[in-house]
């Protein structure tokens, strides 16, 4: 089969191959590939930036988001069938969208929401699960919490905004002129543009800060918080707990508390929380947010959609901040499947 491989670690390493279709276990759903979502995580994982954590061994398909249609299920998995609509964030060491066929955990796979095509199905996964796995497991986002969300007209912000704004947060957030009007739509009670105004100088008494930049933005972020407030970022350094999530050796966890330390030392100097954020695939939370999907609660942001033999150029587009909101998709159907 066509598939996407990383060679080798590094911006020039992924490439078109011909590789086997892959062996379905007991456990597995084999999955005809409709459509795959890009992420900032593809060119990260390519790039060799977990490599002490996920142990790829090159060559490996990337791709961690995707949606299709069922084509064989192993012999213990129950609830799925051959022709079902599905999508998924595969695993950690099991991804593999950007291919015509994915063989998936069934325990990371959830029927497609019905009100979304499988393009729009493909851009959910990874920034849905992240997004309630830090507003709900994380942080316990309550009514009347304020919630400031950065990037708002990303992949990751545009739907955490809908998410808090659905779990009764007061939601603020930051981008820029182009897509105010955007964020707005999708439930931001508060917009800071960027590119006018400085963030730190005009909020305060946040509860949760979700910081998708990092640097001198993550430095900022813990500022606005309230006294006990938790600042949580997806970008960077990683602490401790990443490693325990990950079962790396307790040293590694050392290691990732050093590279924390300034930004948890600052933190606690103000009184607040700093915590690093890798999501985790789960498929009875995408059938969670499939309920909130197709109930208008939530909807898909898409900047826009290739083909799938234009993947490492949709790669390049994400990676080259061309995108304007949302998520960018590679298809291997017409638009109007």
């Amino acid at each position: 089969m066509k598939a996407f491989v990383v060679e080798k670690y590094g911006k020039d390493g992924a490439r078109a191959a011909e590789v086997p279709e892959p062996t379905v276990g007991d456990r597995d759903v084999l999955v005809r590939v409709s459509a795959a979502g890009i992420n900032p995580l593809d060119k990260m994982v390519r790039n060799g930036e977990f490599k002490q954590v996920l142990k790829y061994k090159p060559p490996f398909v990337l791709g961690h988001d995707v949606a299709g249609v069922v084509t064989q299920v192993g012999s213990a998995v129950h609830g799925f069938k051959v022709g079902d609509e599905v999508y998924a964030r595969p695993r950690d060491l099991r991804v593999g969208g950007f291919a015509e066929f994915i063989a998936i955990d069934v325990d990371d796979v959830a029927p497609k929401p019905s009100s979304l095509t499988l393009q729009e199905a493909a851009a959910v996964p990874l920034v849905a699960l992240a997004a309630w796995q830090v507003l709900v497991d994380r942080a316990h986002v309550k009514p009347g919490q304020k919630v400031l969300i950065h990037a708002g007209a990303g992949g990751l912000g545009s739907t955490a905004i809908q998410l808090a704004k659905h779990l009764g947060a007061t939601v603020a957030t930051t981008t820029d002129t182009k897509t105010e009007e955007l964020v707005r739509s999708l439930g931001a009670d508060v917009v800071v543009d960027y590119t006018k105004e400085d963030f730190s100088k005009v909020l305060s008494g946040y509860d949760l800060v979700l910081d998708s930049l990092g640097g001198a933005n993550l430095d900022k972020s813990l500022t606005v918080l309230k006294p006990g407030g938790l600042a949580i970022s997806v970008v960077g350094p990683p602490d401790a707990g990443f490693a325990k999530q990950l079962g790396a050796p307790a040293l590694l966890g050392l290691v990732m508390n050093t590279l924390s330390r300034k930004v948890r030392k600052q933190a606690k100097a103000l009184g607040v929380r700093y915590e690093f954020f890798f999501m985790q695939a789960n498929g009875s939370q995408l059938r969670k947010l499939g309920a909130l999907y197709d109930s208008g609660k939530l909807r898909p942001v898409i900047d826009s959609t290739f083909s799938f033999d234009q993947t490492l150029e949709a790669m390049a587009h994400v990676e080259q901040g061309r995108t304007k909101a949302g998520k960018v998709v590679v298809s291997m159907v017409p638009d109007n499947d």
